[in-house]
C-alpha cells in the first residue's frame, strides 16, 4: 500500500501540476488501531507554482480523490492551511503529527514554530470535545454499539483531557493518551474494546460497555465545566503566516 500510495501522489503532482510538501496517514491507522478492514485516509499539504496565486481567477484549494473502499486521497493547498492555522485549526495540528509519513520534504519542521505559536487549547479541547459529545450520544446509547465507536469517543475526550493538563496538541497514537489520562481502573475494559477493535471487522457489534459509558457521562460534563474556564488566545496576526507563504513559493 505504501508504494501505491507513493506512486498515486506522484501522479496527482503531475495531474495537477502542484508539488505536495508533506503526506501522511489520518484516522486509524494514525492513531494506532486499525481494524482488519481498515481503509487508508492520506491527507498531504501542496503548494502550486507562485503564478497560480497571482490569477484572477480562484485557485482551487483542496484536492479531494476517492480512489477506492480501500484507499482515500485528500490534500490542502499550502493557502487555505495557512489561512485554517491562523484559526487553530485542530485537525491541521493531527495531520502535522501523524505518526505514518508518506512524504517527507521538511515542510513541518519549517512549520513547528508557527504550530506552536498559533495553537489554541481552548479551540482544542472544544473540538475534542464536540467530537467525542456527538459520537457518544450518536453510537453508544443503545443496548448493542459497534465497538469501534467508542475509540471515536475515547480518544478526544483523553485528547481533551491531554490539552487541558498540557496546553499543547495531543499525540496521535491513543496509546500515548491512555498511558497518560486514562484512569488505570479502566484500562483492563479499554485494552480489552483494543483487542476486539483490532482484530474484528468494523461492522462488530457488542453489549454496551457500562463501566466506561459511565466514564464517559462523567468526563464530558466535567470537561464541559472545566473548558469555559480556558482562557482564549489573543488575536493572531497574519504577517508571520504572509511571510512563511511567500518563502515556500519562492521554494
Amino acid at each position: 500500500m505504501r508504494e501505491l500510495i507513493t506512486e498515486k501522489l506522484k501522479e496527482l503532482e503531475q495531474k495537477e501540476n502542484i508539488r505536495i510538501l508533506h503526506a501522511v496517514e489520518s484516522g486509524s491507522r494514525a492513531w494506532g488501531f486499525p481494524s482488519p478492514d481498515s481503509d487508508y485516509d492520506v491527507r498531504f499539504f501542496y503548494v502550486r507554482p507562485k503564478e497560480e496565486y497571482l490569477r484572477l481567477e480562484k485557485v482551487r484549494d483542496t484536492i479531494e480523490l476517492p480512489i477506492n473502499d480501500l484507499l482515500d486521497i485528500n490534500g490542502w493547498d499550502l493557502n487555505k492551511m495557512l489561512q485554517l492555522l491562523h484559526g487553530a485549526n485542530p485537525t491541521l495540528f493531527e495531520w502535522a503529527a501523524s505518526p505514518i509519513v508518506y512524504r517527507d520534504t521538511g515542510f513541518i519542521e519549517k512549520l513547528r514554530p508557527l504550530l506552536t505559536q498559533y495553537f489554541s487549547p481552548k479551540k482544542a479541547v472544544y473540538h475534542y470535545l464536540s467530537m467525542a459529545d456527538s459520537n457518544y450520544r450518536e453510537y453508544l446509547k443503545g443496548e448493542m454499539v459497534r465497538a469501534k465507536k467508542y475509540f471515536y469517543v475515547l480518544r478526544p475526550l483523553l485528547a481533551a483531557r491531554w490539552v487541558m493538563e498540557r496546553k499543547t496538541p495531543p499525540p496521535m497514537l491513543f496509546r500515548d493518551l491512555v498511558d497518560t489520562q486514562l484512569e488505570p481502573v479502566l484500562l483492563p475494559d479499554v485494552e480489552r474494546l483494543l483487542d476486539l477493535k483490532m482484530n474484528s471487522p468494523e461492522i462488530k457489534l457488542i453489549p454496551r460497555v457500562d463501566v466506561i459509558n459511565a466514564y464517559l457521562d462523567e468526563s464530558l460534563l466535567e470537561i464541559k465545566a472545566k473548558a469555559a474556564d480556558i482562557a482564549p488566545a489573543e488575536q493572531a496576526d497574519w504577517q508571520p503566516l504572509d511571510d512563511f507563504f511567500l518563502e515556500m513559493l519562492e521554494q
